[in-house]
């Protein structure tokens, strides 16, 4: 135990022994000898001496705690046998052992010794990114126009998942992500969720991540990934209103007359169309309008008894694969008349009635007067009756003188 405590006391940075192993505070790190910043071989910084670290055992797990720790993106290669060079100095520590989560290489555990032993030959070095890899962002849905109100699922992934911490979605011109999504140290892909698109939503999207640096206050943020474009299709009730002869009572078009109805909507989109729909007692009619322009004009020539009832417009259009359909207007009821008020449907219907009803008076006055005389009138015997008493009458009274 005493030998231990010596050697220790010569590394100069013990802090925990435990089973031959020893973890060592941060030192001061840099790589040497490589293409540029973020590659090279490992030196570290000893006793106010530059000295070399041991490849045994050296992979991926230690590259990827030093890059972090030089603020040089993720590991791409853990590189052994004195891949730059050999180096000068002391060669330290010895087999270091890294879980890849450490905030510096001398946070890592590390034998005390080398067997076999180490030369120069055995040094270590690094190949980092740079900066963190770019994230790959797709949508989960087969297309890429959405209706106003519904969600639309995005997927960022990143090929290596050390030192995560978050994902972010932005929407290109905007500052601030729309979505934040914490993750795991060792998770590499995650879903962000717009919810309740709105028009705003529509343009392009791409997603970074952050990663963990050498200190929880160190956070080295991706560059951003590939773009996504989405577009909102948002479709307001159209307006509509009819116009016809000055002569027409409101809400009404004169038989035979033209009339036109007009529909129109704030939300104009290439392609759009719009559909008139009449209900009416027998069925239902429809008929359809290009939308070249945010107004369109239905044309009826000869307003006829067919052209009676109530009036819809819809706005309709067709993007991305998929039919995007307005709600129906208020119903817009026109009635049909005739333009000589004397012969207009319903005042004939009224003479007609009228005429009916005279007509069965008369019928039932003559009938029952027919009636009456038939019950005064007496008959053939009732006549010769008085007749005979009559004559008698007169006889007697002739006797009588």
């Amino acid at each position: 135990m005493p030998r231990v405590l010596c050697v220790a006391a010569l590394l100069g940075s013990l802090l925990v022994l435990h089973d031959g192993v020893a973890a060592f505070d941060r030192r001061h790190i840099r790589l040497v000898d490589g293409d540029g910043e973020c590659s090279g071989r490992v030196e570290v910084l000893r006793h106010n001496q530059w000295g070399t670290v041991c490849d045994h055992g050296w992979d991926l797990r230690e590259a990827q705690v030093v890059c972090l720790e030089l603020g040089c993106g993720l590991a791409e290669s853990a590189l052994r046998g004195a891949a730059f060079g050999p180096g000068r100095g002391e060669i330290w520590p010895y087999h270091v052992q890294c879980t890849g989560h450490e905030a510096g290489l001398m946070r890592c555990a590390a034998l005390l010794h080398s067997d076999p032993p180490c030369s120069h030959r055995n040094d270590a070095g690094v190949k980092c990114s740079g900066t963190p890899p770019m994230p790959t962002l797709y949508l989960l849905s087969p297309h890429t126009v959405f209706f106003a109100g519904e969600a639309v699922h995005f997927t960022c992934t990143v090929l290596l998942g050390h030192h995560l911490t978050d994902f972010h979605l932005y929407k290109h011109g905007v500052a601030t992500p729309l979505v934040t999504q914490r993750v795991e140290h060792s998770q590499t892909r995650v879903e962000l969720t717009l919810s309740d698109l709105e028009t705003f939503h529509q343009g392009s999207y791409s997603c970074l991540y952050r990663i963990r640096g050498s200190s929880p206050a160190q956070l080295l943020t991706s560059p951003p990934s590939n773009s996504v474009n989405i577009t909102v299709v948002e479709l307001l009730t159209p307006q509509h209103w009819y116009n016809t002869s000055v002569e027409a009572p409101p809400g009404s078009v004169l038989w035979g007359h033209s009339f036109n109805i007009t529909c129109s909507t704030q939300q104009h989109y290439p392609g759009g169309s719009f559909q008139l729909r009449l209900s009416r007692s027998n069925g239902t009619v429809r008929q359809s309008l290009p939308a070249l322009t945010p107004s369109v004009t239905f044309t009826f020539p000869s307003a006829q008894s067919s052209d009676e009832g109530y009036y819809y417009c819809l706005y309709r259009v067709q993007m991305g694969g998929r039919t995007f359909v307005s709600r129906e207007s208020q119903p817009l009821p026109i009635s049909i008349r005739d333009p000589d008020p004397m012969l207009s449907p319903m005042l004939i219907s009224w003479l007609v009635s009228g005429l009916t009803l005279l007509a069965t008076l008369v019928v039932i006055v003559v009938v029952a007067r027919l009636l009456c005389k038939k019950e005064r009138k007496p008959s053939e015997l009732e006549r010769e009756t008085r007749t005979c008493v009559d004559n008698t009458y007169v006889a007697l009274s002739i006797n009588k003188i």
